[in-house]
């Protein structure tokens, strides 16, 4: 399979800066799939999952926040506020966030909060999500 060069930026950190087979990010309007060659365009992705495979079949996955993508002439960057591994996720502090999020959307509150919480609920369920899935991967290899 072809591969193309991706740049995945968080913040604080170079994520990941390498060669890559394919690289699904969340939309707005759903998973967003880049394979090599991909035609040029530049999308807001929003905190969910993004997956990724190296070279040689590797699948990773992350939680990523709020950023965008854009995809120019083979070469992929990817800017977002926060990204992290399933191994450095803290599942509780997720749930905790996520609670505390889903508790300020009851609250009366003006739009800014009401969209501050949305976006907080979404990223700790993604968290929980990637974290989620590596656990149950892990259970099911010893098994």
């Amino acid at each position: 399979m072809s591969s193309f060069k991706v740049h995945i930026l968080a913040a604080d950190e170079s994520f990941y800066e390498g060669e890559c087979e394919s690289l699904i990010v969340p939309t707005s309007n759903g998973q967003y799939g880049i394979l090599a060659h991909h035609a040029n365009t530049i999308s807001a992705i929003v905190p969910g999952e993004m997956l990724y495979r190296l070279p040689g079949g590797q699948e990773q996955r992350a939680a990523v926040s709020s950023g965008m993508v854009k995809i120019e002439n083979n070469e992929v960057l990817v800017l977002v506020d926060s990204a992290e591994r399933p191994e450095e996720i803290d599942a509780n502090r997720a749930k905790r966030a996520a609670d505390a999020a889903r508790e300020a959307l009851l609250q009366k509150q003006g739009f800014r909060e009401y969209h501050e919480a949305q976006v907080t609920l979404a990223r700790a369920i993604a968290r929980l999500r990637v974290k989620g899935d590596a656990n149950q991967k892990i259970h099911n290899n010893k098994g």
